[in-house]
């Protein structure tokens, strides 16, 4: 279990850039929210089955490129104007702490897609804003 949740993080990670070369920075960060949210209820589900300390552990080891991510989206963002340019990835990352908290029910997805939304909009500069 272990080393499909590292997996499931480096493939999370790794993406950012990927989705940065194929959609407007924008775009890119959504897309990466989605991936996000699945990685939260493969976590949710995990969680349980791991003992406390272990889950300590793999959120720490997962933390900082989990951040690193975040930052690469958001600085593309800043960098098009689509983004606002006073969030950093550590509020963001809280944000859509959400994820892992959402009962893992029929209306997971639906609640979850509606709640990244929001946090897109929240994020999106006025600029933006204005041109959407």
């Amino acid at each position: 279990m272990l080393a499909v949740y590292r997996q499931d993080v480096r493939e999370l990670v790794d993406a950012a850039p990927s989705l940065l070369d194929t959609h407007p920075p924008l775009e890119a960060l959504r897309l990466w929210f989605d991936r996000l949210a699945s990685y939260g209820r493969i976590k949710h589900g995990l969680a349980e089955a791991l003992s406390t300390a272990t889950s300590a552990e793999l959120a720490g080891e997962s933390y900082g490129p989990v951040v690193g991510a975040i930052t690469l989206l958001l600085e593309a963002g800043k960098k098009s104007g689509a983004v606002r340019p006073d969030i950093d990835a550590d509020e963001v990352l809280l944000l859509v702490g959400f994820l892992w908290r959402i009962d893992s029910d029929a209306n997971w997805e639906t609640r979850a897609q509606h709640m990244l939304n929001l946090v897109i909009d929240g994020l999106r500069s006025q600029h933006a804003r204005a041109d959407s």
